[in-house]
């Protein structure tokens, strides 16, 4: 479902990601740890074709990210959700208008869409607020409502940016079985967090620490880890 190969990732002289291998099946739940600044956030929007490929091959949902044209990327994105940390939600629009817009531009009946957005809404705890706009409601239900966007279309693979980081305790710990929900049916989750109670909680996930933009631990074979024999030269 997901494969990277030797990815690197640079913003001029600073490299987000060195050398980066790793590759996950159908129905895997990934924790990718590390510090701020580790590549996290990198490594998400890299699969997520929001930045481009620049070394190194990679594969999500059947999509080749190395050399993706343009007019493919909404196809991927029909398969691959993200919520990123600043949300990127429609602040003049209501909470349901933004759950529903993926929705929308896939073309499906009102009557689905309108089913499908209050059930993800009830599971987050907003359909209190759907017919609020976004600009109105408070930061944590900002955070809820592109959460629900992200998970109401069924995608084959969700990745995720430190989604329980404004959530109380209780909410988080109903977020992540939504999300352990999605792997059930078959979803690949990669959820990147700071959260040591998290990986406490969940000791059976696969885990993948990133440090200076280099896989430093993983639980399981699919992952290599960095070793500075094998640094390859940069820049």
């Amino acid at each position: 479902m997901i494969k990277a190969k030797h990815v690197s990732l640079n913003f001029g002289s600073h490299w987000a990601l060195k050398n980066c291998s790793f590759s996950l099946d159908k129905g895997d739940f990934l924790f990718l740890s590390g510090p701020s600044g580790a590549g996290k956030t990198s490594l998400l929007r890299l699969l997520y074709a929001d930045l481009a490929m620049q070394r190194g091959q990679a594969e999500i949902a059947g999509f080749r990210l190395d050399g993706i044209k343009k007019n493919q990327i909404p196809n991927l994105r029909r398969q691959v959700s993200v919520v990123f940390q600043d949300f990127r939600i429609l602040p003049n629009e209501t909470v349901y208008q933004n759950i529903a817009l993926p929705l929308e531009i896939r073309g499906l009946g009102h009557q689905h869409i309108e089913r499908r957005v209050k059930a993800v809404a009830r599971a987050l705890s907003l359909e209190n607020r759907l017919f609020f706009k976004c600009c109105e409601i408070s930061g944590g239900e900002q955070q809820r409502t592109a959460i629900a966007r992200s998970f109401v279309i069924n995608p084959q693979v969700l990745l995720a940016d430190e989604p329980t980081g404004n959530l109380d305790p209780d909410l988080s710990l109903r977020l992540m079985d939504l999300f352990l929900r999605f792997q059930a049916y078959g979803a690949t989750v990669i959820l990147a967090t700071h959260s040591h109670d998290l990986l406490r909680l969940h000791p059976k996930a696969k885990i993948m620490r990133l440090e200076d933009g280099k896989i430093t631990y993983a639980n399981w074979s699919g992952a290599e880890i960095f070793r500075s024999a094998e640094e390859p030269t940069f820049g």
